[in-house]
């Protein structure tokens, strides 16, 4: 018997639609019939990035769709703010935000630590350094629980990630469309094929706003503690992390952190 998802809004998934739509968007030929495809197939859907290349390409493409066709609407966005951003990535969604949604009188959707303000506050609520102390505790708090925040307030049924197989570990078995049961939202990773430099060709080409650090040897860029620049020829991600096995934070790993999601659950549902 097929398996069933329950998930957020009363929609159920299959299995057997899950590897539907997977053999499905296989035919198609570029990420854009996959945005549109989606958009079409999903109510409630955002997309969800921290403003890496693959996510800003997406960000332009689903405006181009959106300015070409109106029946297409500009897909909102959600950014975690983790409170230990570099200041260029905080400036460069400034940017994003001025050029791609203000002009449809949106804004970007954005999420921080509960209780905090910013990283003072978060430091002051658990201490100094947790990410050395304790760090999957840190990338609950800062990254997995204000992520799983969002797709609850904006009753989220489906979001587009950034995610790439070249990008290697876990995900270079990626499929287009996948479950988060965790979080109970439905996953699209339209670039899912494409390698970083087809990425980079389509930022160039389109002229998209990125990151400041990108001409300071970074490809991708996370938390300050924990992301360095890349060497020639090392993999893209080789700078998160470096010196441990870990190449996922937690938000799509949700798995990693389920305990400490139906604790807070619980909680919130005895207060």
């Amino acid at each position: 018997m097929s398996k069933v998802y329950q998930l957020n809004n009363n929609i159920t998934v299959t299995e057997e639609q899950l590897n539907h739509w997977n053999k499905f968007l296989g035919t198609l030929s570029t990420p854009q019939e996959i945005l549109r495809w989606a958009i079409i197939t999903f109510p409630n859907l955002f997309q969800t990035t921290a403003c890496g290349l693959t996510g800003l390409a997406t960000i332009d493409m689903l405006s181009k769709i959106h300015l070409q066709d109106e029946q297409y609407p500009l897909v909102p966005l959600i950014f975690i703010d983790t409170l230990h951003n570099f200041p260029q990535t905080l400036d460069l969604l400034k940017i994003v935000e001025t050029k791609y949604y203000k002009p449809l009188n949106q804004s970007i959707n954005v999420f921080k630590p509960t209780g905090c303000a910013d990283e003072t506050d978060f430091a002051s609520k658990y201490g100094d350094l947790l990410w050395e102390k304790d760090e999957d505790r840190y990338d609950f708090l800062a990254k997995v629980e204000p992520a799983s925040k969002a797709y609850k307030e904006l009753n989220v049924t489906a979001v587009f990630t950034g995610r790439r197989k070249s990008q290697g570990a876990a995900r270079s078995d990626l499929k287009f469309v996948e479950i988060d049961e965790l979080n109970q939202i439905i996953k699209i990773n339209p670039l899912m094929n494409w390698t970083f430099n087809e990425v980079q060709s389509y930022i160039n080409e389109k002229n998209v706003p990125t990151n400041e650090l990108l001409k300071l040897g970074y490809k991708s860029i996370g938390d300050y503690h924990s992301t360095q620049p890349v060497k020639e020829g090392e993999d893209e991600r080789s700078g998160r992390w470096k010196g441990k096995t870990k190449t996922e934070c937690g938000i799509h790993e949700t798995s990693r952190f389920a305990q400490f999601l139906k604790e807070k659950n619980a909680n919130t549902a005895h207060s």
